[in-house]
């Protein structure tokens, strides 16, 4: 790791939980050193709403941010990209934050990507990465839980963020604003850091792939927390390697807590029968394993890290462990029929993306753009307004870019539309939020707003739920002009 690298925790608020679908509202972050101690002053900024989206009402109830406000106070997309390139995302950075690297990252690619940044570099060109503080939290709360207390809720342990703070006697107003909730994640770090320094620094190195893949594909048992195991186990297990992951995302590891016996028979159909997750709790266990992306800042330890209160935490002996590994090593043709069943999973998949018929902004993980059409990312970002034209999204080979060209400048530069520009803008903006009829934006949009007027709101929740419905009848297109 570069000695002049910072962490950059940040964390968003967005109008609803798909990456895909809704949008980034508030950004916050704070820089500080790999000590903790901040550098610079907070960053705090609010990102205007394009009027072709409506927000999940159940997200602005929880933030408390309304599309008004980000209006009112925001600024565009294509103006916060240019601030956070140019100041936040300079070399040396690791972006971090709590549970950024499931949720918060994937809003900022779908957010670069829709305005002609590449979604990708500001997390590995030029020493920059990332790490995430959750799964921090899981192992040393499994490991080496010592010097914090650890709330439990309903009898089951819970790691959410406010919860920590309350349980720490860390101030944390306003949680669910973005500052806030930056604020709370680095005072958890602290706490984590000055009790555990040794497992800290341990998760904080482990952020590097290639540090992860070394220890990961000896083939010995290792200590793995993730939110996909159980909590009453402190989402912790040993597992093991089992198969490089075919498309070369990591490697395909497997609980070592359950006994593979009854799997061994099974052909690839089977398994991959037991292998899809399933709510209904009568079914058979599910096939214990799991993809690990080495790039996702896994939380791994080697197995001499369990200590004897370890193993009653997490309900699991080193040496149950090491005898279901046996079992899978004395039976090899497991590995193959395992990777097969994968394969069988990855073509139903495929099947059902190729039905979906998603918008360009959708379209993120559909291909990676050639070096013609990388380099005129670019050239539309220096762009005028004005040079924003149909010719120059001509020029891109990928028709999403196409497609998105047009879409960048409305949302952007709304009032140097020409005439054809703005017509085909409220064409799109008419499909977006009217096309599907009682499956569209805004029936969805207006069915879960009743459903939530029905309950019991008053005071600020009723006011957020009277701005949703005022902000939806401010941006509908006109029925006259375009049928209904």
């Amino acid at each position: 790791m570069n000695t002049s690298s910072t962490l950059f925790w940040y964390d968003l608020e967005t109008s609803g939980i798909n990456p895909r679908e809704d949008r980034v509202m508030q950004f916050a972050g704070q820089r500080t050193t790999l000590e903790l101690e901040p550098v610079g002053d907070p960053v705090n900024v609010f990102i205007t709403m394009s009027n072709d989206i409506l927000p999940q009402p159940d997200a602005i109830l929880l933030t408390g941010i309304t599309p008004q406000q980000t209006i009112n106070d925001g600024v565009t997309e294509a103006a916060f990209l240019k601030k956070f390139c140019d100041e936040i995302a300079v070399p040396g950075t690791i972006f971090v934050g709590f549970n950024t690297i499931r949720f918060d990252d994937e809003f900022m690619r779908y957010l670069q990507y829709r305005n002609f940044y590449d979604p990708y570099v500001w997390q590995w060109k030029e020493d920059r990465g990332r790490w995430d503080l959750l799964d921090v939290v899981r192992m040393t709360r499994a490991l080496r839980p010592e010097g914090m207390h650890w709330p439990v809720v309903d009898g089951k342990p819970g790691n959410r963020l406010e919860l920590l703070t309350k349980a720490n006697n860390i101030p944390h107003d306003g949680a669910h604003d973005a500052l806030a909730d930056v604020v709370a994640s680095i005072e958890i770090a602290k706490l984590i850091r000055k009790n555990q320094p040794k497992l800290f620094t341990w998760l904080l190195k482990m952020r590097d792939k290639s540090q992860v893949k070394a220890l990961v594909e000896t083939g010995e048992p290792f200590v793995y927390s993730s939110g996909k195991y159980a909590n009453d186990t402190e989402k912790t297990t040993v597992a093991a390697w089992l198969a490089e992951h075919p498309k070369k995302q990591g490697a395909l590891v497997y609980d070592l807590r359950t006994d593979p016996t009854e799997f061994l028979t099974m052909d690839a159909q089977a398994l991959a029968e037991r292998w899809r997750w399933t709510a209904d709790r009568e079914a058979p266990p599910r096939l214990p394993v799991k993809t690990m992306q080495f790039n996702r800042c896994p939380a791994v330890a080697p197995l001499s890290v369990l200590d004897e209160a370890s193993q009653q935490r997490i309900r699991l002996s080193p040496e149950l462990a090491q005898t279901h590994l046996k079992i899978i090593e004395e039976n090899p043709s497991f590995k193959e029929t395992v990777v097969a069943a994968l394969a069988l999973l990855d073509v139903e998949q495929g099947k059902r993306q190729k039905t979906q018929k998603l918008p360009a902004e959708a379209q993120l993980y559909d291909g990676f753009f050639d070096t013609h059409d990388s380099n005129l990312f670019g050239v539309v970002r220096a762009a005028q307004p004005n040079e924003l034209t149909p010719e120059l999204a001509e020029s891109f080979h990928d028709k999403r870019l196409k497609t998105l060209l047009a879409r960048y400048k409305a949302r952007n530069y709304p009032t140097s539309l020409t005439p054809d520009e703005r017509t085909a803008w409220e064409a799109h903006r008419h499909e977006a939020l009217l096309g599907g009829g009682q499956n569209s934006q805004l029936a969805k949009f207006m069915h879960r707003l009743g459903e939530l007027a029905q309950s019991d709101t008053s005071g600020n929740k009723r006011f957020l739920l009277e701005e949703l419905q005022l902000y939806a009848e401010s941006i509908m297109p006109s029925l006259d002009e375009w049928g209904s």
